[in-house]
């Protein structure tokens, strides 16, 4: 079974000049973990992560706010090349960064503004294993106290740690734990990968 991991970052600002080679380490982290990376296929952080998933030989899958490649290009100048898929929500930035995070297993917060927390806000409400990359600026620095202040309940699904790569075993650990007892080879049995019935008449 491969988890998509999602690396939320900031676009633009101070964040992103200090922190892309830690961005880097986590798209190269998540690629030798045999997982799937996801990012908002933009600029920034998530560039950095995804350009490093797809030198390390790893899949990285982008979901851009355009409708098409031409929108993507011209109207949010927003890169291509390091992506094996880009999916073009059409949702502008909002609405794609709900969509990213709801087809994605995992949230990895780096750095980042407010769209980024915006996504992890998101994750945090559909109850998804999150991990938050500490000394990275912006956000991720932001965020423990956040939810200490406001009360949060899903500490539990919140891990926090300073190493790209200890932060990424971590996150495949609670996925492995939230996945237990799913049987994926088993799922080969099931009706719906059986040979198709024959029509009646």
């Amino acid at each position: 079974m491969k988890y998509s991991i999602c690396v939320s970052g900031a676009a633009a600002g101070e964040t992103v000049d200090q922190s892309f080679r830690l961005a880097e380490r986590l798209g190269v982290a998540v690629a030798k973990s045999g997982h799937i990376l996801t990012t908002g296929a933009t600029v920034g952080l998530p560039f950095y992560a995804a350009r490093a998933a797809h030198l390390a030989g790893g899949m990285s899958i982008g979901f851009s706010p355009a409708s098409s490649l031409r929108e993507h290009i011209n109207k949010y100048r927003l890169p291509i090349g390091m992506f094996d898929y880009i999916n073009f929500t059409g949702l502008n930035y909002a609405g794609r960064d709900v969509y990213l995070v709801q087809s994605s297993d995992a949230l990895v917060t780096v750095g980042g503004r407010f769209g980024s927390l915006h996504e992890f806000a998101t994750a945090i409400e559909l109850n998804m294993p999150c991990g938050v990359l500490t000394k990275s600026g912006g956000t991720a620095d932001l965020i423990e106290d956040l939810m200490n202040k406001i009360g949060q309940t899903h500490h539990h699904m919140v891990v926090f740690d300073s190493n790209p790569e200890s932060l990424i075993e971590k996150i495949i650990k609670m996925l492995d734990k939230h996945n237990q007892g799913v049987d994926v080879k088993d799922s080969i049995k099931h009706w719906f990968m059986s040979d198709p019935p024959t029509r009646a008449g």
